[in-house]
């Protein structure tokens, strides 16, 4: 009887502890929450992607003048990103709310997990990144992480809900161009 009493306790600590998670809200003062980049030399230079926001606006860009481009870290800072997005055009596209929140929970995870190796797959045909963002509000810095970068060379995150984020950004790519 102890035995069941004790298997009880550990089974009932075992499900709160799994139903338990750390609120990933971001900063109030962050703005963007993830972005995709695509950039190709091969038939002349196209640089496009978009931004979303923490409100769910999609604001994108196609070969802009002076660009801040992130660090090798995939970190911006606030006056960087400030310039980029003065840079932008708002879509009438508009992300769900509970869509941002259901992605946006998972940045912090994202940001603490490994990416694969780069492996090199294709040639010209340029470099589209997923990032997510956490902005640092003591030091101002938007600190990006590498969600999956594909087209000439290939890695990913291997967090286990990279791979439902970038299909989110690829639906919301496609729908951009198409319009």
């Amino acid at each position: 009887m102890k035995n069941s009493y004790i298997l009880i306790s550990v089974i009932s600590f075992a499900l709160l502890a799994a139903g338990c998670k750390k609120s990933n809200v971001p900063s109030e003062k962050q703005v963007i929450l993830f972005q995709y980049d695509y950039i190709n030399y091969a038939r002349g230079y196209v640089h496009e992607g978009f931004y979303i926001d923490d409100e769910g606006n999609v604001m994108h860009y196609n070969n802009p003048d002076n660009w801040n481009f992130h660090s090798q870290d995939y970190n911006l800072t606030e006056s960087q990103l400030t310039e980029n997005l003065s840079k932008c055009t708002k879509s009438d596209m508009i992300i769900a709310r509970e869509d941002i929140i259901k992605f946006s929970t998972h940045i912090d995870n994202i940001a603490s997990s490994k990416i694969t190796a780069m492996k090199n797959v294709a040639s010209d045909t340029g470099t589209a990144l997923f990032i997510c963002y956490d902005f640092n509000e003591q030091n101002g810095i938007y600190k990006g992480s590498l969600i999956r970068m594909e087209g000439d060379y290939t890695c990913e995150n291997l967090n286990f809900y990279s791979k439902k984020i970038t299909l989110w950004l690829k639906d919301i790519n496609n729908k951009i161009q198409k319009k």
